[in-house]
């Protein structure tokens, strides 16, 4: 078990992410025969098969199940690896890898990170973008900006305060449907929401109903337009399909973007900044998380005057 390759392990992930051998060769750049090879080779050394064959290609076993967070869990601290190789001790440049949500990576993190990088050329980012909660600890990324308190242990963690979040419609939907004057009207319009309740959303959820209490029941409305990423809920506000939740920083910057019922929904989302403790005397780390709290407070300064 001392000497199974991490290509094996690798090779593995990859067949479990894709579900058919030539799938995950295309994926790691190998040949067909070469992944067989590294899964025969990993159920020689574990005495266990891990996939069995189906009309939907390659089902993992219970084994393979069981298998599968180890393995992750040594992708993760592998790539870290590679990310701390990446820089040489004490200057600031390699990889860096920040964690965020998709909305808050594609439209408020680029500025931020443009001007680091012009300051710091040998930095190199890599954005991985969820509304899942990546683990710091584990190092599936080395930075996250998050929108609840960090719970672990071992992390520094910098408050950003409060995103202000409000009610917003393209001009062209308000010519067309009417602008809505009181809470009840909102029934009557195309809302957009999320297609599915995650944990996240299922908090989220709770707070909205302490803040927004002449907001419409949640249940009682007729969510014309769903989609699990807030990135493409912003894309269907821009586009004119109705009325949707988005950031007052963000809106402000797209003059046909209107708030609606202002004094009905007002709520605030918390953000911070973490990163793992170990990191902070690095210099690319520090720098990266000093530059993130910097141009994040400036955002959410901006958003609430």
């Amino acid at each position: 078990m001392n000497d199974i390759s991490w290509d094996f392990y690798r090779t593995f992930l990859e067949v479990l992410r894709t579900g058919s051998l030539s799938a995950a060769a295309r994926e790691l750049g190998l040949t067909q025969p070469t992944v067989g090879r590294h899964i025969d080779a990993l159920e020689q050394a574990v005495g266990q098969q891990l996939f069995t064959r189906s009309q939907q290609g390659l089902l993992p076993t219970e084994q393979a199940t069981a298998l599968q967070p180890y393995a992750e869990n040594l992708s993760s601290t592998t790539a870290a690896m590679q990310r701390l190789a990446s820089g040489e001790f004490g200057s600031i440049k390699g990889a860096v890898r920040i964690g965020a949500s998709d909305v808050v990576g594609v439209e408020v993190l680029p500025a931020i990170l443009a001007t680091l990088q012009d300051e710091h050329p040998g930095l190199e980012i890599e954005l991985s973008l969820s509304d899942t909660v990546e683990d710091l600890l584990n190092r599936e990324v080395d930075i996250a900006v998050r929108m609840m308190s960090p719970a672990q242990e071992a992390l520094v963690a910098r408050h950003i305060g409060e995103i202000p979040l409000g009610l917003f419609a393209d001009r062209r939907y308000l010519e067309k449907h009417g602008y809505p004057t009181e809470a009840g009207d909102l029934l009557h319009h195309r809302l957009i929401g999320f297609d599915r309740r995650t944990a996240y959303i299922r908090i989220m959820v709770e707070r909205f109903r302490t803040v927004a209490p002449q907001f419409p029941r949640l249940e009682d409305i007729r969510w014309a337009y769903r989609a699990d990423s807030n990135i493409a809920q912003l894309a269907a506000i821009r586009a004119g399909v109705g009325i949707g939740i988005c950031q007052v920083g963000i809106a402000r910057r797209d003059p046909n973007l209107v708030r609606i019922l202002p004094d009905v929904l007002d709520l605030q989302l918390e953000t911070w900044v973490a990163m793992h403790e170990n990191l902070k005397s690095s210099p690319r780390w520090r720098v990266t998380f000093d530059a993130l709290v910097k141009g994040l407070l400036e955002y959410v300064r901006d958003a609430r005057r």
